[in-house]
């Protein structure tokens, strides 16, 4: 996507012709076998796709056509075998900075960029959000034309303009992670891929930014958490909670590299979201048992984060620390409060957090309850399976 949205300057007709090229991959690589360098592969196919695309228009009405003339230079890039040949890593850099250009309606930049640097379906997207999926549809159609219309260029900002529009950058990514860390859709609980590609987006942002504390601060958070990817589902993919994971199975050397980085950042003395939730991370990672884990340094850690993210969501992450903490009636009235957030109550998480408080408080009617209330918001495959074994467990006592 990043590479043909660079040699046609649309982002639209690389989308269509990206998705052109994987159809001709799914038809033709079974029969005639997988290319060498499948990417490279599905860029050629994606040029000619979009060359084709642009030559239909071509041939419309008068009007159409004195637009096209406008076009030709692209369609002659296109044809240009060395169109392509770039750095990828680049190319996706500049494909994000695009999308989170300033000119862009902030409330569609974020949702813009998951869908066209990884793919995200709307209703992925929607979920992240916590907003109806035809709302995102509505958001990215008009984002799209927006930048068709105005020409926002395809480009890393100069170096002057990049603090102002690391911010969005920084979101995006984490929101990549945060899908691959917990699927939403699918069979699968943890999406492997989308992991991998956030950690190296954040790895390629932190090598054109390294003295950027948040930058530092968003890397040290992926490191860190997805240090405990291994033990976070069983051997049927089930779901392992955070208490019950064989801590043996986490990334010593991943959590090293991130409590390293983030103490880089935490040293230059700017504050910031990433590098509190990164030091929330922490505490997690470097606990060698559950009973280890300081839950009141965590809960205060939430408390400094609302400064800077005042949202029902962390304030609902602040009770189940609270909850940890002081025990779990404590944690319930946090929780009930945010609860009612309209946002909050799509969020099957949220309804998982309250079913496991009030079963800790002995009320497992109205714990099932709010578990079968999280069933009914389709949560992940490996998630609702968890939810039945605990409606089952609560069920039998």
């Amino acid at each position: 996507m990043a590479t043909v949205t660079r040699i046609t300057g649309d982002l639209a007709l690389a989308e269509d012709s990206v998705q052109d090229a994987c159809v001709v991959a799914i038809e033709r690589w079974p029969v005639d076998g997988m290319p060498t360098n499948p990417s490279a592969w599905l860029i050629g196919v994606a040029r000619h796709k979009a060359t084709d695309r642009l030559r239909r228009e071509a041939r419309r009405d008068d009007k159409e056509e004195a637009a096209m003339h406008q076009l030709q230079p692209i369609a002659d890039g296109l044809d240009d075998p060395t169109a392509g040949d770039a750095d990828n890593d680049d190319d996706e850099l500049a494909l994000i900075y695009m999308c989170c250009h300033p000119a862009l309606d902030p409330a569609a930049r974020v949702a813009l960029t998951l869908r066209a640097v990884c793919g995200l379906t709307t209703r992925e997207i929607a979920v992240a959000f916590l907003v109806p999926e035809p709302t995102m549809a509505k958001r990215l159609v008009r984002v799209k034309h927006k930048i068709r219309d105005t020409a926002i260029p395809f480009r890393v900002p100069p170096p002057e303009d990049l603090s102002s529009r690391t911010a969005d950058v920084l979101r995006v990514i984490y929101l990549i992670f945060t899908e691959g860390h917990r699927a939403t859709s699918g069979e699968l609980l943890v999406r492997d891929e989308l992991c991998d590609h956030a950690i190296r987006l954040a790895r390629d942002l932190h090598a054109l930014l390294p003295n950027d504390p948040e930058v530092s601060g968003l890397l040290a958070l992926l490191l860190l958490t997805d240090a405990r990817r291994a033990a976070r589902t069983d051997a049927v993919g089930d779901l392992v909670l955070l208490e019950e994971q064989d801590r043996s199975r986490w990334d010593r050397q991943q959590i090293e590299e991130g409590d390293e980085i983030l103490e880089a950042a935490l040293r230059v003395g700017r504050p910031g979201a990433y590098q509190l939730w990164a030091a929330i991370a922490a505490c997690h990672a470097t606990a060698p048992v559950p009973d280890a884990t300081d839950w009141r340094q965590i809960a205060l850690l939430y408390q400094e984060l609302l400064r800077y993210e005042p949202t029902p969501v962390v304030e609902a992450n602040r009770a189940i620390a609270v909850a940890m903490a002081e025990g779990p009636a404590a944690g319930l009235v946090i929780l009930d409060v945010v609860a009612d957030h309209p946002q909050l109550k799509r969020w099957p998480s949220i309804h998982i957090a309250r079913a496991d408080l009030l079963s800790r408080l002995g009320r497992p009617t109205e714990s099932i309850s709010a578990y079968r209330t999280a069933l009914e918001l389709e949560p992940a495959a490996a998630e609702r399976a968890f939810i039945h074994r605990r409606i089952q467990t609560l069920g039998d006592t």
